[in-house]
C-alpha cells in the first residue's frame, strides 16, 4: 500500500460520523456555536465527532454543491488558525545530514541528523519519518493542513537543515524542484520548468526560505539562490562580539555579518537573524548591548529575527564548559526580564519571528525548559504596562477590517548602504494591515552583478494580513482582499520616481508573478520588473 492511499485510508470516517457531522453543521448553520452543535450529537461508542470530520464533510457538501461555500464556515471550523493568520500557509521541510562547515560549541550533533536539529523535535520527526525526502514532506504536510481545514493555495516553503550553502549545487536543485513538484500535482523534468509550472499550480509557492551562514554569503551565492527561487534567508549570526563568536568557535566574524547583510539587502532578500544570548563567555549585561548594537549599527537592522536562548544539551562541547563549572545558563526568570527589557526597544519595521526554540526539554540539562517563552514575556510586559511594537506584535491577524479606516505611514532608515522606505496601513488602533519595503540602493551599497538590478529601486516585501484564504473566496473585511498590496505598490513607485529611480525590481516568489503582472510588471531573468 502505498503512502498516500495509507493516508487517505486513515481518513475513512464512518456513516455514523458522517451523519452526525452534517446534523452538527446545520445547527451551525443555523447559528450555533461549534463546540455546542457538537455537544448536541454525541457518538454512540462515547466521545464527540472531531474538527477534522467536520472540515472533511463540509467539504464534501459544498464540492458536490449541496451546499454553498462560505468562507466563514471555514474560520470557525479550522483548528490552530494561528498557523495562516499571517496570510500566507508555512510547509517546513529539512534537507539530509550533511557535513557542516561550523563547529559550534553549543550545537548538537546526532548522527542521523542535520546539523543542530534532534530527532525528537516536531518538524525533524515528520523529516526523519519520510527519510528527508522532499516531496513526500510537501505533500505530507499539505495534506495535513488541509485536514484541519486550513488553506494551502498560497505556501512558504521553508527548508530547513544544517547550512543550505554548504550542500552541492545539484543536490539544491532538485530537493527545490521536488517540493515544487509536490505543490505542482505532477513531476517536472528540471527545476526551471517546475518554477514554470507553480505559476499556476493549486499550491502556489509564494516564498522560499533558507538557512545559513555569513560567511558562505559572496556573489556567486546569491546569484545561486535567485536562479533556486529563494526569497528570504535566514542568517544565524548568533553574537555581535568577536570575542564571543570565538569562545564558541562560531567560525565567522561581525565584519561577515555586516558584509553579508549588505550584500542580501542589496539583491532584495528579506533578512532574517537568528541571535543568540546566553552563550559561553556572555552576560545578562553584555546581551543588552549586544542587541542594542542590532539596531544602532546601519550595517545591521533586519527584516525579521529569532531570539534563541542558548540551550544545554548534553551532546554538545558546550556541556562539558558546565561541568567544569566554566558557563551557567540563564534561568527562566533572568530570560524573561531580560527579553522583556529588551523587546520594547525594537524597531517597527522588525518582526520577532520566535523567543524560543522548540526542543523537547528531556534534552536541556539545566537552565530554562519553558517553551512558552514568548507568553511569559507578553505578560511581563502587561505587567510592567509596557509593550513591544514589532511587527509580530501589531499585526492585525484575523480581525474585521474597514479598509477606509487604514492609515497610510512611512519610516525612512539607513541599512546596508541604502535607503530603506517602511510602508504600511495601519487600523486607527496601531494594528499593521499590510506592509512594504522598499530599497533605495545608494552610491556604497555593494554592486550584485545581477542584471535585473542595474539602476533599480528594489521592492523586497510585500506582505499583506488576514486568515490566508482560499483562492477564488473571499471574506468581508479580510486585509487580503481590500486593496492594500496594490496601494502599497504605488506608494512605492511615486517614492522611486521622486528619487530619479527610472526602474522598480520586485524579488517576487513563483506564485506571486502573475498578481506583479497585474500592475504593470515583467518577469527579467529573476526579478518582476517594470519602467517607471
Amino acid at each position: 500500500m502505498d503512502r498516500q492511499k495509507a493516508w487517505q485510508d486513515a481518513r475513512d470516517y464512518t456513516s455514523e460520523q458522517v451523519e452526525l457531522a452534517r446534523l452538527i453543521l446545520e445547527e451551525m448553520r443555523a447559528g450555533a456555536s461549534v463546540k455546542d452543535a457538537v455537544r448536541h450529537h454525541p457518538l454512540s461508542g462515547g466521545g464527540y465527532i472531531g474538527k477534522h470530520v467536520l472540515i472533511h464533510t463540509y467539504r464534501d457538501l459544498t464540492d458536490s454543491g449541496i451546499w454553498p461555500f462560505e468562507q466563514e464556515m471555514i474560520q470557525r471550523l479550522r483548528m490552530k488558525p494561528m498557523r495562516t493568520l499571517s496570510g500566507v500557509t508555512t510547509v517546513t521541510v529539512l534537507t539530509k545530514p550533511y557535513p557542516c562547515p561550523g563547529n559550534c560549541i553549543f550545537c548538537p550533533t546526532e548522527e542521523r541528523m542535520p546539523k543542530s536539529y534532534l530527532s525528537d523535535e516536531p518538524g525533524a520527526m515528520r523529516a526523519l519519518h519520510h527519510a528527508f525526502e522532499p516531496y513526500e514532506q510537501t505533500i505530507a504536510r499539505i495534506e495535513a493542513l488541509q485536514a484541519i481545514g486550513h488553506p494551502t493555495e498560497k505556501i512558504e516553503l521553508l527548508i530547513l537543515g544544517a547550512t543550505w550553502s554548504a550542500y552541492p549545487f545539484d543536490y539544491q536543485k532538485w530537493f527545490i524542484q521536488r517540493c515544487l513538484d509536490a505543490m505542482n500535482g505532477f513531476d517536472s523534468p528540471d527545476l526551471h520548468e517546475a518554477q514554470q509550472a507553480n505559476e499556476g499550480a493549486v499550491h502556489k509557492n509564494v516564498g522560499l526560505v533558507i538557512e545559513t551562514r555569513p560567511d558562505l554569503i559572496n556573489h556567486r551565492e546569491i546569484a545561486r539562490l535567485r536562479e533556486l527561487g529563494v526569497t528570504k534567508v535566514q542568517m544565524g549570526v548568533q553574537s555581535l562580539d568577536d570575542e564571543i563568536l570565538t569562545l564558541n568557535e562560531r567560525g565567522h566574524t561581525v565584519a561577515q555579518t555586516c558584509e553579508a547583510m549588505s550584500l542580501m539587502r542589496a539583491a532584495g532578500f528579506k533578512i532574517v537573524l537568528h541571535w543568540m544570548p546566553n552563550l559561553l563567555g556572555a552576560t545578562l549585561a553584555s546581551d543588552r548591548r549586544d542587541f542594542t548594537h542590532l539596531w544602532e549599527d546601519q550595517d545591521l537592522r533586519p527584516d525579521e529575527i529569532k531570539i534563541y536562548p542558548c540551550q544545554l544539551l548534553e551532546n554538545t562541547d558546550l556541556y562539558e564548559f558546565w561541568e567544569r563549572g566554566k558557563y551557567k545558563p540563564y534561568t527562566t526568570e533572568e530570560l524573561i526580564e531580560l527579553i522583556a527589557d529588551l523587546k520594547p526597544g525594537i524597531p517597527r519595521y522588525c518582526r520577532v519571528n520566535r523567543i524560543i526554540r522548540d526542543i523537547p526539554s528531556t534534552h536541556i540539562v539545566a537552565g530554562n525548559k519553558r517553551t512558552s517563552l514568548r507568553q511569559d514575556v507578553q505578560k511581563e510586559l502587561k505587567r510592567r504596562e509596557t509593550r513591544c511594537s514589532c511587527i509580530r506584535c501589531r499585526e492585525v491577524r484575523g480581525k474585521v477590517i474597514d479598509p477606509a479606516s487604514l492609515e497610510f505611514s512611512k519610516l525612512t532608515y539607513q541599512a546596508g548602504g541604502a535607503q530603506e522606505h517602511f510602508l504600511s496601513f495601519s487600523t486607527p488602533e496601531d494594528e499593521l494591515a499590510g506592509y512594504l519595503r522598499l530599497s533605495l540602493p545608494e552610491p556604497g551599497s555593494p554592486n550584485t552583478g545581477l542584471d535585473d538590478l542595474e539602476g533599480a529601486a528594489i521592492v523586497r516585501e510585500v506582505h499583506v494580513y488576514g486568515q490566508s484564504l482560499e483562492v477564488g473566496t473571499t471574506m468581508k473585511g479580510a486585509a487580503q482582499h481590500a486593496g492594500v498590496g496594490s496601494d502599497l505598490m504605488k506608494e512605492a513607485e511615486t517614492i522611486a520616481v521622486k528619487a530619479g529611480y527610472q526602474r522598480v525590481a520586485v524579488i517576487a516568489a513563483l506564485g506571486t508573478r502573475g498578481y506583479y503582472r497585474k500592475l504593470g510588471y515583467s518577469l527579467g531573468e529573476t526579478y518582476m520588473l517594470k519602467d517607471i
